[in-house]
């Protein structure tokens, strides 16, 4: 099986993540893989370490040319049997197969994370989606159902030989730490997060990501008086380390279609707290295995990390629950096998 993903992406973010994620772990099984995405300089050494070709495509605006170009002289010569697109851009960007390129047929199969406006990918296929929300929504503008399957992102799992040394980051070992992975931006909320640690004196935050919020999240914590308790670690490639460390894993988005943080942290035993947003509140069952609370809702999240962290009950049934499901749900294996299963079936009926 030969597999060309394109993906365009912003410097950081969840997507971008998981589909690195993904074509490394595609590589390791034993897929033919090739990606076209822009330069990067997270990405694209961890995709060459993995020895996957990478292809380095400026995928721009309308007057930008070079990019569907170059991706037809990959297929030409790659003879790909699935392109595999992340997001809207590169699905604009994707070329419609044609006997006149002179090689086999491809099908194009667009994997959507949020709610993209259909008219971006106009050599799709068949789509995956993340969230049966995100599969109603597709129906619901016209997709045929049969051209829709609901797959899990799965959590990628690193097993580090120690956690992270709570002093690097001036956190003392007696305090409880709450662990924030995304991207700065005003989806994530992380100026929520702030206010509800302020009264919490015990509690640190450590925001691990890079975004264009970052000035303004750190002239808040400024504001509050909170440089002491709140860490900007950057963006970082050692989630399970973080995640070993910390007491408590929070992701409380505005904005999240899914959200790939909370099935971490229940691959790691780390209770999670996540907001009702549209994707967290379709998998994550209050009380269950995590808490979840109502979105911008200060006071709400104050009290559910009081809550959690003074109770170790209830952090172990997190945690026992939340294992269960990332193994029962959320896999690397789970979801390798339903995309090669959706692969074969397609290239079977070309």
């Amino acid at each position: 099986m030969r597999v060309l993903h394109l993906m365009a992406g912003a410097d950081h973010g969840g997507a971008e993540t998981a589909c690195v994620d993904m074509c490394v772990l595609m590589a390791s099984k034993g897929v033919d893989v090739r990606i076209a995405t822009r330069p990067n300089e997270v990405r694209v050494p961890r995709l060459k370490d993995a020895g996957i070709p990478v292809h380095e495509l400026p995928f721009g605006g309308r007057f930008d040319l070079r990019t569907k170009r170059e991706i037809v002289a990959i297929c030409k010569n790659f003879q790909p049997d699935i392109l595999q697109t992340w997001m809207a851009r590169a699905a604009r960007k994707t070329p419609r197969w044609s006997p006149k390129m002179g090689i086999p047929q491809y099908k194009v199969v667009s994997r959507l994370g949020g709610y993209y406006k259909l008219k971006n990918f106009p050599a799709t296929d068949f789509f995956t989606t993340i969230t049966p929300d995100i599969a109603r929504f597709l129906t619901d503008e016209g997709v045929a159902p049969d051209r829709i399957l609901h797959i899990n992102n799965f959590a990628e799992v690193e097993e580090p030989n120690t956690p992270v040394n709570r002093a690097d980051f001036g956190t003392p070992d007696d305090v409880t730490v709450l662990l924030a992975l995304g991207r700065l931006h005003t989806a994530k909320a992380y100026d929520i997060m702030m206010e509800a640690v302020r009264p919490l004196g015990d509690v640190y935050l450590w925001i691990a990501g890079e975004g264009p919020q970052r000035a303004e999240l750190e002239s808040l914590r400024k504001k509050l008086g909170l440089e002491k308790r709140v860490k900007f670690l950057g963006w970082r490639s050692d989630r399970a380390a973080l995640l070993k460390a910390c007491d408590i894993c929070v992701f409380t988005s505005r904005y999240e279609p899914f959200g790939t943080v909370f099935v971490q942290a229940w691959a790691q035993g780390v209770p999670v707290i996540v907001s009702d947003a549209d994707g967290p509140r379709q998998f994550v069952r209050h009380d269950e295995d995590g808490l979840v609370v109502p979105r911008d809702d200060v006071e709400a999240l104050t009290a559910a990390i009081a809550r959690l962290a003074g109770d170790r009950v209830l952090r172990a049934k997190i945690v026992e629950s939340g294992r269960l499901r990332y193994r029962n749900e959320f896999t690397a294996e789970k979801c390798f096998a339903a995309y090669m299963e959706l692969y074969r079936e397609l290239t079977d009926h070309r």
